[in-house]
């Protein structure tokens, strides 16, 4: 029956429930997500990206766990018995050669696993070396990014929030620091720190580290910070002026409260990217000191120790250089372009 136009009565068929279909073609809602959620989802439409990740996953696996599974040591020299003579048959073995005394355990029919890449002049087999010498470079680049890092962050974030002369003086010496040549200062730094290290070391925990790595570490804390502590400021000059730090300031909240819980969280996205693209500078440098025997102590290897001690052989035994440069360029390349993706999928100002 038709209502009258005017009457007010109420038409019971406008509150008939909807259904399920009505529902989802009227309520198209987003599910609720968080910055990093879009962040990943942004990095993993970057092929390129998500490729070296996985790439960068599968090295660092294979330098943590091929040392506790392979039969050979780093260190250990294979022609070299107690109360026996030198057996020089292991020295400079090429790829899948056997020594003499291995070849005779052979024919009696034992297994014995192969040297992929063969024995340097030591007789030591060379896989197992770069592998340790990937582990090396890997952990160097690792802690001094985290070295980095806090430095970077720390003195960024109190340059940003004070402002003024603090702001002024912290400046000056980020430009100064900046002006200094690198690879020079890395070289001077770490050939005088050597020595005074040694004395200090001696009978501790890190004397096995040696005094080299100490020494670049230390490096890393007094030059490589100044980029991340620009990029910091930058952000939290920008940054402190917001209506929320206002309010937190109004309602009493201290300095060193408001950076910790208002800052450096929205600094979240230039602290990841400037981390990702240090590792990879970390690790070059650490290769051409060890390069330059300013690394890691001898026996423990490392890609640029590895490369330095090839050159004495490089007519003979080419691929021995070939080989630890082919893994830096590879580690290098791959945390590089990753950094490169995190830098598109995260920062705020290329999501367009």
């Amino acid at each position: 029956m038709n209502k009258k136009p005017f009457s007010l009565h109420v038409n019971l068929d406008s509150f008939t429930p909807a259904t399920e279909a009505e529902k989802e073609y009227m309520v198209q809602m987003r599910p609720s997500s968080t910055f990093f959620k879009d962040g990943v989802k942004r990095l993993l439409k970057n092929k390129v990206a998500t490729v070296c990740f996985f790439l960068i996953v599968v090295i660092v696996l294979c330098a943590i766990i091929i040392p506790m599974v392979y039969p050979y040591s780093y260190d250990a020299q294979l022609g070299i018995t107690p109360g026996k003579p030198v057996d020089a048959s292991y020295n400079n073995l090429r790829p899948f050669e056997y020594g003499k005394t291995e070849l005779k355990r052979m024919e009696a029919g034992e297994d014995i696993f192969p040297h992929i890449f063969g024995t340097d002049s030591a007789g030591r087999d060379y896989f197992i070396r770069v592998v340790y010498g990937t582990r090396i470079s890997l952990a160097v680049g690792f802690f001094a990014s985290i070295i980095v890092l806090i430095i970077g962050m720390t003195i960024g974030s109190i340059a940003g929030y004070c402002g003024g002369k603090v702001d002024l003086i912290i400046m000056r010496i980020v430009d100064v620091i900046y002006s200094l040549p690198d690879m020079l200062m890395v070289i001077l730094l770490s050939a005088v720190l050597r020595q005074p290290l040694e004395k200090i070391l001696e009978g501790t925990v890190l004397e096995k580290l040696g005094a080299n790595m100490i020494s670049l570490f230390i490096v890393f804390a007094l030059l490589y910070w100044v980029s991340m502590s620009r990029q910091i400021r930058g952000q939290i000059l920008s940054l402190k002026e917001q209506e929320y730090v206002l309010a937190a300031r109004a309602t009493g909240a201290k300095g060193k409260w408001i950076i910790m819980k208002h800052l450096i969280p929205n600094c979240i996205s230039v602290v990841i990217i400037s981390t990702a693209l240090q590792i990879p500078s970390a690790i070059f440098t650490e290769s051409y000191l060890s390069f330059l025997g300013l690394g890691v102590n001898a026996p423990m290897p490392s890609l640029g120790s590895l490369a330095s001690d090839a050159l004495n052989g490089l007519s003979s035994y080419p691929y021995r250089l070939v080989i630890p440069a082919i893994v830096i360029s590879l580690i290098v390349l791959s945390l590089n372009l990753f950094g490169d993706g995190l830098r598109d999928a995260f920062d705020p100002k290329l999501n367009n």
